[in-house]
């Protein structure tokens, strides 16, 4: 992907100050929905605590859950 592209993409995120943050935080969500790393890892990255990160995810919209897709539907019979 061209890289002014992903700036622009990257600056329309107003949560964060500089675009390196910015542009972190968009693949942090990338690579934590896609569980290739961990929430503790991608709010070590970013300098927040896991609590923050996950109320950053919920006030976006974005739900995460440490559960496995199995897991919440096995949750969802009982």
């Amino acid at each position: 992907m061209n890289q002014e592209i992903t700036q622009n993409i990257a600056s329309e995120v107003q949560l964060f100050q500089t675009l390196d943050q910015k542009e972190n935080f968009l693949f942090l969500i990338g690579a934590l929905l896609a569980r290739v790393i961990s929430l503790k890892k991608a709010s070590e990255i970013m300098q927040l605590e896991p609590s923050e990160f996950l109320k950053i995810l919920d006030l976006m919209g974005i739900e995460f859950s440490y559960l496995s897709e199995e897991d919440v539907e096995l949750e969802k019979s009982w």
